[in-house]
């Protein structure tokens, strides 16, 4: 069966905050569980409330924490909140 596979694609371009690298982490999933993480985020898209329906569901978000857990280095570090709410911020601003 096809794994879930997380890696980090480095870049040339600067990053906007140093203290985050400025790397692309590439989720590359099997289409079956594609399928059902399209469903689940549609899901949230129309009706903006979160819930699994399957266990299914379950199962990829958990593979996709475990892999995200051991791709990035963010999470251990002293200053990881500060450095998520820079990470929102960037998303929150680059989204409008």
């Amino acid at each position: 069966m096809p794994q879930l596979i997380v890696r980090l694609d480095s870049h040339d371009t600067m990053s906007s905050n140093p203290e985050i690298p400025d790397e692309n982490v590439v989720l590359e999933l099997p289409r079956s569980q594609a399928l059902v993480l399209f469903d689940f985020l549609s899901r949230f898209s129309d009706d903006k409330k979160l819930e699994i329906q399957d266990k299914a569901e379950e199962r990829v978000l958990c593979d996709m924490c475990c892999d995200l857990e051991s791709a990035l280095v963010e999470p251990l570090r002293s200053d990881y909140s500060e450095l998520l709410q820079k990470a929102r911020d960037a998303v929150r601003d680059r989204a409008i």
